[in-house]
């Protein structure tokens, strides 16, 4: 079965441009990926038309030795964007083998470990009223595991003093709010510098956070060493690198305690070697997952397969059940992902509405109301 063409799709919705890769054979068949970065998308573009270079013609089933070409091939490495577009080739490519077997991807990974991938879903909110009143409602619904994510008290600008004094009062607060039984994560975004971030964290610590996520930019692995040795809260990050030469220091140092893979930068090929080496390191694997439903369902097949699982990001914590373009996609409950029936990811798009948004024929891309009357879309 070989490789006939590489289809990118650019759909463009209110929360953001999903960056979808249909990968087409000779037999008619055709799997899904997603690219995970996707704030240069003509750099995207680019690199994902030299690599449809390279794999038109090529046997479809041969994957490692596509991510070896796609990744080492050239003088340069692939990293970053470049390497998010080998990804987003990658994940169709397990797409299809799957679906030319007849398999499930987590049979191709060696089986499922469990029966359903535990998941955290987005506190919304600002300030802690709305943090109290929304995560209440989340946690009513089934949800035990709530991100919040760094906040300063006057967007857009950050004043790291304030915006930690405001961020850890919040923090203690939904504790004594929730309770113990209810598991708190906060996403840093990188939007500290390591004295700070140093604060935040032995500050944070006595309300026993799950873990702060990307406390730290990811330029100088180095400067985690710092902040390992000025605090005792669990430690993530990972979602900005692409390979598992760039997640060795994190790994083989023991810098973090949740590899924070996205599969839609890594690509299965990659992703499975780096849950390998943090197997090693007794470092638990949650991925990252702000897309859509094809990396959702990837993240659910990997996830369901590895020892070392720690948890699941999912931002659309209501599942994709109303969205036109989905003709089948992961099963989404409160806390819990699992990938749908069927061969491959289990997720199938309308192909010919998918070509006609991202062409922007569509007009302005549709929004859903969920249960509880928020709006979504992918």
């Amino acid at each position: 079965m070989k490789i006939t063409e590489v289809e990118p799709l650019v759909i463009a919705t209110g929360t953001g441009t999903y960056l979808l890769v249909v990968v087409h054979t000779d037999e008619g068949l055709h799997g899904l990926g997603e690219v995970g970065m996707r704030s240069r998308p003509r750099a995207v573009l680019g690199a994902l038309a030299d690599f449809a270079d390279l794999a038109v013609g090529t046997e479809a089933h041969r994957i490692e030795e596509l991510s070896q070409l796609f990744l080492r091939g050239g003088f340069f490495p692939a990293v970053g964007d470049v390497a998010a577009a080998a990804a987003g080739i990658d994940l169709a490519l397990w797409d299809l083998r799957g679906k030319a077997l007849g398999v499930p991807v987590h049979e191709l990974l060696g089986g499922a470990v469990r029966e359903h991938v535990p998941a955290y879903v987005h506190l919304p909110g600002h300030g802690l009223p709305e943090y109290v009143e929304n995560g209440q409602r989340l946690v009513e619904q089934g949800w035990r595991h709530l991100r919040l994510g760094l906040q300063p008290p006057a967007e857009p600008v950050l004043e790291p003093r304030a915006t930690l004094r405001e961020n850890i009062a919040a923090f203690h607060g939904l504790r004594d709010a929730l309770g113990d039984d209810v598991e708190l994560l906060i996403d840093v975004h990188t939007r500290l510098d390591p004295a700070e971030a140093a604060v935040f964290c032995r500050e944070i610590e006595p309300a026993r956070p799950y873990f702060v996520e990307d406390p730290l930019r990811s330029e100088n692995l180095d400067s985690y060493r710092t902040l390992r040795a000025r605090t005792g809260v669990p430690l993530a990050a990972g979602e900005q690198l692409t390979t598992v030469w760039e997640f060795r220091p994190l790994i083989e140092d023991d810098l973090v305690d949740h590899a924070r893979i996205d599969l839609a930068n890594t690509g299965l090929t990659q992703g499975r070697k780096v849950a390998a080496m943090a197997e090693a390191h007794h470092i638990q694997v949650t991925t990252h997952n702000p897309l859509g439903p094809v990396c959702s369902a990837a993240s659910a097949h990997f996830n369901l397969t590895l020892p070392n699982l720690g948890v699941q990001e999912q931002t659309h914590p209501h599942g994709w059940d109303d969205d036109p373009l989905l003709l089948a996609g992961p099963v989404v409950s409160a806390g819990a992902v699992r990938p749908g029936d069927g061969p491959g990811f289990g997720v199938e798009i309308d192909l010919p509405a998918a070509r006609r948004a991202a062409a922007g024929e569509l007009g302005p891309p549709p929004r859903y109301r969920r249960p509880d009357g928020s709006l979504t879309n992918w």
